[in-house]
């Protein structure tokens, strides 16, 4: 029996599951910024939306920024449950943190609570003019912050040779 030579394994097989350590998943959320949140419709099913995110280990929370009237904001308001699956860029290894979501207050002044968690998730401004024009859309787009609070992280890969 031949083995395929770039893999090492034979015809019809390939590598077995790995089990990630908890640190290791955190550090695959943390080296990522995009993902899939998952939320719960109205039906019962799953929704899932790409979305850009930012993972805090030490607080194990999630803040995703959103805006009023998106579906996941509507459906997190209806039911709380929800959970962010990240790959890795090659695909073999994931990570899903779940848990509650919680959806803050609209931001409706420049520089009010809500627009500072928005502005803490980007990367710094060098002129204060472009931070005060962030904040002031951030009230006119309507914006929040979803906080998700990790209950649960979990996740797998294939244990590649």
């Amino acid at each position: 029996m031949t083995q395929a030579p770039e893999t090492g394994y034979e015809p019809g097989r390939g590598p077995g599951p790995a089990k990630p350590t908890e640190e290791a998943l955190s550090r695959l959320l943390g080296a990522h910024s995009f993902g899939a949140l998952a939320t719960v419709n109205r039906a019962g099913y799953p929704h899932l939306s790409t979305i850009a995110y930012a993972w805090d280990p030490a607080e194990r929370v999630v803040r995703i920024a959103s805006a009023l009237g998106r579906a996941k904001v509507r459906q997190l308001a209806a039911n709380p449950r929800a959970a962010l699956y990240v790959s890795s860029a090659d695909h073999l290894s994931f990570a899903v943190a779940e848990g509650l979501g919680e959806v803050s207050p609209v931001s409706s002044v420049p520089g009010d609570e809500t627009g500072r968690a928005l502005l803490a998730m980007q990367a710094p401004f060098t002129d204060p003019e472009d931070e005060a024009t962030f904040l002031r859309n951030m009230v006119e787009d309507r914006r929040v912050v979803i906080t998700l609070r990790v209950d649960r992280l979990h996740g797998g890969g294939l244990d590649v040779r």
